[in-house]
């Protein structure tokens, strides 16, 4: 009796040591999951663009290619065409995704400018979307990216109207500085866009929005800000 007692508690704590092992190597070969939410208009969603040609997509597709086969990477768009920053506030107060995400980029306001709507409005609303970007990076200002408002004034729509031009500039020249002064990244991305016109593949079939091209070269100045937060 003592001898089979022995043996049921030998076979016991190896079946715990075994559990415990195969728990550890699990865990060691399990990948991360990186979170990634992006909020805009539709520069952000990609008007006139594939799902995939748009810059967050595009985005998504260089970090992951700089991950393992075992991570996991989940983006979240919360954009839509013609949204200003109330429209912008508005969606993801509705839609309250949750506040973990390790990265987060925003790009709004030109249809603020497109609209006419004051521009005290942005001035008060820009600085409460950045920290509502803020807060759903986990609280950490370091994994916002703010991106600048391209000019629509360089495309076949804007047909050159400086007026565009010289309105979207303030715009931008208010996020920078806001950027600045509250240590958080801001990405410049208006100069390709003003290329609109010479480079005519810049723009998009509808003749107003960036093209796929033009999203790639977003995309080479936002990654390797997005590559440090990240830590890849």
């Amino acid at each position: 009796m003592k001898h089979l007692l022995k043996i049921s508690c030998l076979l016991l704590f190896t079946l715990l040591v075994s559990c415990s092992v195969n728990d550890t190597v699990q865990t060691s070969s399990s990948g991360k999951t990186i979170k990634y939410l992006a909020l805009g208009d539709s520069y952000t969603i990609g008007q006139s663009v594939c799902e995939t040609c748009r810059f967050p997509i595009q985005l998504q597709t260089e970090i992951k290619n700089n991950l393992t086969s075992k991570d996991v990477f989940v983006t979240n768009i919360i954009a839509q065409t013609g949204w200003t920053t109330t429209n912008l506030k508005s969606a993801v107060a509705t839609q309250n995704p949750t506040n973990d995400y390790d990265l987060v980029t925003l790009l709004i306001g030109v249809n603020n400018q497109y609209q006419n709507r004051p521009f005290s409005l942005y001035e008060q609303e820009f600085p409460e979307l950045v920290n509502i970007a803020i807060d759903k990076a986990k609280g950490i200002k370091a994994n916002v990216i703010v991106v600048s408002i391209p000019d629509y004034a360089y495309t076949p729509f804007g047909n050159g109207n400086t007026t565009i031009s010289t309105q979207i500039d303030t715009y931008n020249t208010f996020a920078e500085n806001y950027c600045i002064q509250n240590n958080i990244t801001f990405v410049n991305i208006t100069d390709i866009t003003r290329q609109g016109l010479v480079q005519p593949n810049l723009v998009a079939s509808d003749g107003l929005h960036p093209s796929e091209i033009a999203y790639s070269k977003f995309v080479e100045r936002i990654f390797p800000k997005a590559k440090i937060i990240l830590g890849l």
